[in-house]
């Protein structure tokens, strides 16, 4: 499922706008997959095209293009002899794609994500068609130079007098075929307030660990698959390039790495939904999991993990719900300080576990005392504002925060 939303705040509550995009799966009839899949290759060029006259243009003469001159080059190129078969496709799509590129340039300028990568057509593609490009009948759905609508499997309805602003439709690498409706959801509202706090500490052995003790065991999709993986990749290998089967092993293969995706995608959609609907403010790490996944001995693991879905999840849903999400410095040492009474350790190895504290003897599972010091330091953040110091967090779990003093639970009351 995707998601897009907005939250907005009024002197009388807090007052919450969605925008939610509804994921289905349909299944074309041949002629529309044909058009479909012209629509979404015309979409890559353009993207490619564009991204490249785009960098040639800065590395050459050190000048900016923006969406503005690239719209007028893209109807240059519709007249042109070698880019002519860009009329058989809708022009939306191709106008959406420019605005893609635009917003990917500012994503990188504004250092939010990386430099915009040239799309590759073994992975898929997209189409997104704007309110001008489709209409809606009856519940079906029909795009543009299509007369017949699309076989969707409503797996859900959609929210109730809702009205789709975007149509976006694409398959992955495993040939799959998806629309996503991005529509206003008026049932998400905020939930009722509450005065329960919970700091999470992300792992391996137990997917998160809560401050309240509780250990969710990592399910390690992955793992179950493992093997599979291992026959369809060698026979991925050994097939001759450029041939029939060799797309259908890559088929396969996709497919099963699909199946793993959906199902931890799924599992943490729950486990995040739960974690939102029963606590008030939601602590976690600020993990580096970019840096994390660079050792080689635990990157599959942490990657199958999905640390970075999850906390996107509770972001999000946070904001959706009305609640508090809080993000603890990652240099904080939230492993290797007593929960008890604040001392911290000079080193503590990742296979110890279980410790016991030198200052006051008290014995500590690894993973929970973090979840409670994460949560102390984030009803600190919550009450300091985000530009709290290392030194104040530290002082925060000496000083006994994390019993929730009375400063904090007039912090949380008032959220």
């Amino acid at each position: 499922m995707l998601h897009n939303g907005t939250c907005t705040y009024t002197n009388i509550g807090y007052v919450v706008t969605v925008f939610k995009a509804f994921r289905y799966r349909f299944y074309p009839a041949p002629e529309q997959e044909l058009l479909l899949r012209r629509t979404v290759g015309c979409c890559r060029l353009v993207y490619n095209k564009a991204l490249h006259q785009r960098s040639e243009a800065w590395t050459s003469g050190q000048k900016s293009i923006g969406y503005a001159a690239q719209s007028s080059t893209l109807t240059e190129w519709k007249k042109s002899d070698g880019l002519a078969f860009l009329n058989e496709v809708s022009s939306v799509p191709l106008q959406q794609t420019l605005r893609h590129l635009q917003t990917a340039y500012s994503n990188f300028f504004a250092k939010r994500a990386k430099y915009p990568r040239f799309k590759k057509r073994r992975s898929g593609g997209a189409a997104e068609f704007t309110r001008s490009a489709f209409r809606m009948v009856d519940g079906k759905v029909y795009l543009a130079k299509m007369t017949e609508p699309l076989a969707i499997r409503w797996s859900r309805p959609l929210p109730a007098g809702a009205e789709p602003s975007t149509v976006t439709v694409g398959f992955d690498s495993a040939g799959r075929w998806h629309v996503s409706m991005l529509c206003e959801d008026a049932s998400i509202k905020p939930l009722k307030m509450l005065k329960t706090a919970v700091g999470i500490d992300v792992g391996l052995n137990s997917l998160v660990t809560l401050s309240t003790g509780e250990h969710i065991v990592n399910p390690r999709h992955d793992n179950r698959e493992l093997a599979r993986k291992r026959v369809l990749s060698r026979r991925y290998a050994r097939t001759q390039k450029g041939s029939k089967n060799r797309d259908k092993a890559r088929i396969k293969l996709a497919r099963l790495h699909a199946r793993v995706t959906d199902r931890r995608r799924d599992h943490l959609h729950k486990l995040s939904t739960r974690i939102v609907h029963e606590n008030q403010v939601v602590v976690v790490e600020d993990l580096n999991v970019r840096g994390m996944v660079r050792n080689r001995s635990l990157a599959r693991s942490i990657s199958d993990a999905g640390w970075g879905e999850l906390v996107m999840q509770l972001e999000y849903k946070c904001d959706w719900y009305g609640r508090q999400f809080v993000k603890v410095d990652r240099w904080f040492p939230s492993s290797k300080t007593c929960s008890s009474c604040g001392l911290v350790l000079e080193r503590l190895d990742l296979s110890t576990r279980n410790w016991r504290c030198e200052g006051c003897g008290a014995e500590h599972d690894r993973d929970h005392n973090a979840a409670k010091n994460i949560l102390a330091a984030g009803l600190a953040v919550s009450v300091c504002g985000p530009d709290v110091s290392q030194r104040v967090l530290r002082n925060t779990v000496q000083s006994g925060l994390k019993q929730k003093s009375s400063a904090v639970k007039s912090g949380i009351s008032a959220l």
